[in-house]
């Protein structure tokens, strides 16, 4: 691909003031981007990148360029008149004690809580019947609970353990280590870890994976060769074991390594992308083994979830797109030799082990059923749940006699349950007390067919006894990749947006993982336009059936999904009046250049593949597909300043793009948090504040004046 940047975008950088008006509608005086004359040729075909001088988050103009835009947009959601009460309503109704269940860890109990309000949630332990106390408290790590805890691993006997902090959002992690008896910090900060989980060998130390700290910005900079060390405890970073990684022939986009529960084996899975991966295992018992493949090529997703000594229980997809478990012996452990333990069936597996059993988590059309196994393969019991929605937490330690499991679905607010692994029942462990009342709505499951007549599930969640008139204001959400199942939860969030009248839909498109692999690739590289399809199609479905009009669509999606509503915008404008694209993958051509963005390629593909593969991205690229005089819909797009995953960049071209050429009336605004990444670790009050604004943008923008539910105001107000 050559380059050709023919003016520096720093002679070029002017603003205008952002100026607003007390009219109705709210008008908008948007800053004056500068565009510079940077254009890449592909394939023999020019394209031109006017706002690259955007992708440079270090710079002065970038900085400035945030601040005004972010002037324009609070001053546009500061004259929204509901605005504040929304934001009211969602502190009262997220001020509830939260509880997590339990796990035993050496002598003490831990358990995760947040008393309502607080940013970040608060670790505390106990010792038998004795009080709780606080163990960790991420909400003094920073004065504004932008520091979070991001991941927290104990040794086999529990009197050691690290933890990994998260700072402004980003993927950059530091990892520190504790005596859990005493809570003292032990030996130094290791710094510069990304994308990794720590896993303790003995009470030696931990594995650990990072990359090397990129030249220039380390928020958006390229990182393609992930590398595992081990750390002992005592020693310096720099005196870290380099464990694999580390040779030409070793490069992968993702390395992870873990220690087997039994403490024998090291597991080490390296992958070049976000689907497939090699498999490797180091027998630690013998001081003189080596890394030995288990599976030498990316074609299919492989874990180990068990072993018993040598035999190995390995996940994997490979030759079943819808998951399956196999064993081998860790003496001879290629794919010639696995053995079927439990067999593919037609619906998607996800396992998990504990208390001396196998539990099979089933996708039924994206809802859980779990199957309880012994270690021979013998199906002991279909466990019944508490009702239809999403069941996880089935597993815990081999000599667990009890664990816990968490169920939710749209409606009903996550509760945990403490489980028999003899007998099969389960009891209530914690429910919330939330003022929402589950027996006031419903939820159902409809199957509408897409642009090629595929059927797609949709789950459509509202209060009891709307009328279907085509003026209720609906979300429709949804993702659409990477394999990710979205499976039903409650959320406060959405309870607020229902509880306005609001219609919450979620379709499981294509590119997900409900179906497994094969309805993954369906919308993956040439086949993308599949999920944009099965959207609108989701959309259309809504509006025939009076559940809502244009006038009261709006659709959402983040990451990925920030993806689908910019392509869905662009491509079909008409069919929704509210646009929220949040974090999104919106430069097709050069999503691959920044940070992990490569590894993102099973998915999408890049420009640089083939001129095919260059004019499909193209095609559907939501930064190159705004077009001058399109009255696009109202639009706010949301991103943070922080985002080291998918960059501003994206979401600051693409505003730029929708206030430049946009048509008419509806505001085109970006919301840029500041001292956040992407999504993880963000302190409840910025959440808060974030989702005011946006119901408040949507129902500002479909016409309301007041909210739609006034009862529920005037109730909480008194």
């Amino acid at each position: 691909m050559k380059k050709i940047a023919l003016l520096s975008p720093l002679a070029l950088f002017l603003f205008a003031c952002q100026t607003q008006t007390k009219k109705e509608p709210i008008a908008v005086n948007y800053p004056t981007t500068a565009k510079a004359d940077t254009i890449d040729t592909y394939f023999g075909t020019e394209v031109k990148d006017p706002y690259r001088w955007l992708e440079d988050d270090r710079s002065p103009e970038t900085e400035a360029w945030v601040k005004t835009q972010n002037r324009t947009t609070f001053g546009y959601l500061e004259q929204i008149p509901f605005r504040n009460d929304l934001k009211n309503r969602l502190e009262k109704l997220w001020n509830y004690e939260k509880i997590t269940a339990p796990f035993e860890e050496g002598n003490y109990t831990y358990f995760y809580k947040n008393d309502g309000l607080q940013n970040q949630y608060v670790v505390y332990r106990k010792k038998g019947e004795g009080e709780a106390e606080v163990f960790l408290d991420p909400n003094t790590f920073s004065e504004d609970g932008t520091t979070s805890l991001a991941g927290l691993s104990f040794t086999k006997d529990g009197t050691m353990a690290a933890y990994l902090i998260s700072e402004g959002g980003s993927d950059w992690r530091k990892a520190i280590v504790i005596d859990t008896e005493t809570k003292e910090i032990k030996g130094d900060t290791l710094v510069d870890i990304k994308f990794s989980g720590l896993s303790w060998r003995g009470n030696e130390g931990f594995y650990y994976s990072s990359y090397d700290k990129p030249k220039g910005s380390e928020l958006s900079a390229k990182t393609d060769q992930h590398k595992v060390y081990f750390h002992k405890l005592g020693t310096s970073q720099d005196q870290d074991e380099l464990v694999f990684g580390g040779r030409p022939d070793e490069k992968h986009r993702y390395i992870g390594a873990s220690v087997t529960e039994d403490q024998n084996y090291l597991v080490l899975s390296a992958a070049t992308s976000t689907s497939g991966n090699k498999l490797f295992i180091q027998n630690l018992k013998d001081p003189n083994a080596l890394l030995i493949p288990v599976v030498e090529d990316t074609e299919s997703d492989n874990t180990i979830i068990e072993n018993v000594g040598s035999k190995l229980f390995i996940v994997t997809d490979r030759n079943a797109p819808n998951t399956k478990i196999v064993t081998v012996d860790a003496e001879n452990p290629a794919p010639e030799h696995w053995v079927d333990f439990i067999a593919e069936t037609e619906n998607v597996l996800t396992p998990n082990t504990g208390g001396g059993y196998f539990f099979a988590e089933y996708m039924v059309d994206a809802l859980s059923k779990i199957l309880q196994y012994d270690y021979n393969g013998k199906l002991i019991r279909e466990v019944k749940l508490p009702g239809l929605g999403s069941a996880s937490g089935f597993g815990g330690k081999k000599e667990d006699k009890e664990f816990y499991f968490y169920f939710t679905n749209y409606i009903i607010p996550g509760s945990s349950y403490k489980y028999n692994v003899e007998t099969g029942e389960y009891q209530s462990y914690w429910k919330p007390e939330i003022d929402f009342n589950p027996e006031e709505y419903e939820s159902n499951q409809i199957f509408y067919e897409s642009k090629d007549g595929t059927k797609i599930p949709m789950m459509i969640t509202h209060k009891k006894g709307i009328e279907l008139n085509g003026k209720n204001p609906t979300i429709l959400y949804a993702y659409g990749g990477f394999n990710i199942s979205i499976t039903p939860s409650f959320s406060i969030v959405n309870s607020i947006w229902m509880e306005q009248g609001g219609i919450y839909a979620v379709p499981n498109i294509r590119g997900g993982g409900e179906y497994g692999k094969k309805w993954h690739d369906a919308g993956t590289k040439m086949q993308k336009q599949n999920v944009f399809d099965d959207f609108i199609a989701a959309g259309e479905y809504l509006i025939a059936n009076k559940y809502t009009s244009s006038d009261y669509l709006a659709i959402r999606g983040g990451s990925n999904g920030g993806l689908l509503v910019g392509a869905t915008m662009t491509q079909r404008p008409d069919l929704m009046k509210v646009a929220l694209p949040a974090v999104g993958v919106l430069d097709m051509l050069r999503y691959h250049t920044f940070t992990a963005g490569a590894g993102w390629a099973y998915d999408y593909g890049t420009s640089e593949d083939s001129k095919e593969m260059f004019d499909y991205l193209k095609g559907y690229s939501p930064v190159h597909n705004v077009k001058a005089g399109v009255a696009y819909p109202a639009t706010l797009i949301t991103t943070g300043d922080h985002d080291d995953r998918v960059v501003p960049a994206h979401s600051f071209k693409f505003a730029a793009e929708l206030q430049e050429k946009q048509e008419g009336k509806n505001p085109t605004l970006i919301r840029i948090e500041t001292n956040a990444g992407h999504g993880a670790g963000t302190p409840v009050s910025k959440t808060i504040e974030q989702y005011a604004d946006i119901f408040g943008f949507t129902l500002h923008n479909m016409g309301f004046k007041e909210l739609p539910n006034q009862a529920v105001l005037k109730e909480f107000k008194e």
